[in-house]
């Protein structure tokens, strides 16, 4: 009896091993082929990563692996309009070489910060500004607003910066830092006076820009009336929701003649409608 248990035993053993190697061969197989399914969606972005790291040109390959996804993005939405938002932390532009991202999508709107708070301005503005009037590219300014200063002054700061003409975008309010010493709904009595300010000086309704949670938290009920600017980063999210305007996808863009990463932006249209929006020709 001793014996036939021992037997048994070895082999329910035995059975429990070959059990478990099928699982393990299961689960391999199930990587291998997510891997696969994730190189295939990947493609575009994975060839243009692996050219740029071969090339001899070395000046585009320094975190080239974000192209990755971004290119996945814009090749997906390529029947839309693709942008950048650039401030001081460019450094100096050369806008003569500033026409497409990764070689490849053109750019045909830029933001670029003008100033920031009730007295912080854009070391970078004028010159950027100024360097954009005569390309054949969309341009807009925008305002980053610090939620512990007046609204009224901070208006009136981008108001005395920025002289918009007929054929440019419409000013812009960028919101991002939560208040830390007034409530939320203090903050957003500010917002609304700046927009208001902003909106009667230019006689053009500004566009609203932040974060997708930070919007969708606290803004969203009370500023659905504005044209929208929605920051969301997040790796799996690859279409802009129906209510973005416009979606900032990335903050490690490659463009030839800016050092370093810039903004990408989807306007969530075609060119005709983005042309809409501008400020109208008198």
């Amino acid at each position: 009896m001793a014996q036939q248990r021992s037997k048994r035993k070895k082999t329910s053993t035995k059975g429990s091993q070959v059990s478990g190697t099928k699982w393990i061969w299961m689960i391999a197989g199930m990587l291998v082929l997510f891997l696969c399914l994730v190189v295939w969606h990947y493609r575009a972005g994975i060839i243009y990563y692996f050219r740029v790291a071969t090339s001899k040109d070395k000046s585009l390959t320094k975190e080239a692996k974000y192209d990755i996804r971004n290119i996945e993005i814009m090749s997906k939405h390529d029947d839309k309009v693709f942008g950048i938002d650039v401030s001081t932390y460019q450094e100096e532009i050369d806008w003569q070489k500033v026409s497409t991202i990764n070689d490849h999508f053109p750019i045909d709107f830029v933001f670029i910060r003008a100033t920031m708070g009730e007295k912080g301005i854009d070391d970078k503005f004028s010159r950027n500004w100024s360097k954009t009037e005569n390309r054949a590219v969309l341009r807009g300014a925008y305002h980053y607003f610090r939620p512990s200063e007046n609204s009224v002054k901070q208006a009136k700061n981008f108001i005395r910066k920025v002289k918009l003409q007929s054929g440019d975008l419409p000013p812009v309010l960028d919101i991002e830092e939560h208040p830390k010493q007034q409530s939320m709904d203090s903050l957003k009595v500010g917002l609304k006076r700046w927009l208001e300010e902003v909106e009667a000086h230019y006689k053009v309704k500004p566009i609203l820009y932040s974060g997708d949670k930070f919007y969708s938290d606290f803004l969203e009920k009370e500023f659905a009336a504005y044209t929208l600017w929605i920051a969301n980063y997040n790796f799996w999210v690859e279409n802009p929701k129906d209510h973005w305007a416009f979606w900032q996808f990335s903050e490690k863009g490659t463009v030839r003649g800016i050092q370093g990463n810039v903004d990408l932006n989807i306007y969530n249209g075609k060119i005709e409608e983005l042309e809409k929006l501008l400020i109208p020709f008198k």
